[in-house]
């Protein structure tokens, strides 16, 4: 069975009721709908899109299994072997064995961290916006470790490194790839929260 956002999404809040945990998912899953489309996969958007809504499926009810639960839960639900891949292997070195193979997969390990870090970023701006956030300022944040400090440098520095691109190239993407959903995740989660 391949799972639609709304399926997807759906199955998410089984599992997951934190308004921060579904407003992540939502963003990663954004990103990587614009990531697919920028890299020549759009025929694949639907997927990628998914994949990143539910990444951290297991994460806010068992943190200590996360990226291993989430292979039972999505079993559980008919997810093919090849979703299971894409979101357990994000924690690659951290929580999973499992190495990411696909650009799909080295885009999730890349971004995950990195939206967690820009969506902190926003909240700090007098705009509580990323729609006036610039590549300079972003920048600023990362090399200040002290700054949304559970948001792991290296992994992302890693993650690029996995994909051959710079530093400077997946935080400018990723920062415009989130810009356009901004207003809608927004609108989304003010829906789920009335």
């Amino acid at each position: 069975m391949e799972f639609t956002y709304d399926s997807a999404l759906a199955l998410l809040r089984e599992y997951n009721a934190e308004p921060f945990h579904l407003r992540h998912a939502m963003t990663v899953a954004a990103v990587m709908g614009r990531f697919a489309d920028a890299l020549g996969y759009g025929q694949e958007r639907d997927f990628w899109t998914v994949v990143g809504l539910l990444h951290d499926i297991d994460f806010e009810r068992y943190p200590d299994e996360h990226c291993t639960k989430c292979r039972e839960i999505l079993r559980a639900h008919g997810a093919s072997e090849r979703l299971v891949h894409a979101v357990a292997c994000h924690g690659y070195g951290l929580c999973s064995e499992l190495q990411p193979e696909h650009e799909m997969e080295k885009v999730l390990y890349a971004v995950d961290e990195l939206t967690g870090l820009i969506g902190a970023a926003a909240r700090m701006r007098p705009s509580g916006s990323i729609q006036d956030m610039e590549l300079k300022s972003l920048k600023k944040k990362f090399k200040t470790p002290s700054f949304a400090a559970g948001c792991s440098r290296e992994v992302i520095a890693g993650g690029a490194s996995m994909l051959g691109w710079d530093l400077d190239r997946l935080l400018s993407d990723t920062l415009e790839h989130m810009k356009p959903d901004e207003a809608a995740i927004n609108a989304a989660m003010a829906a789920l929260e009335a």
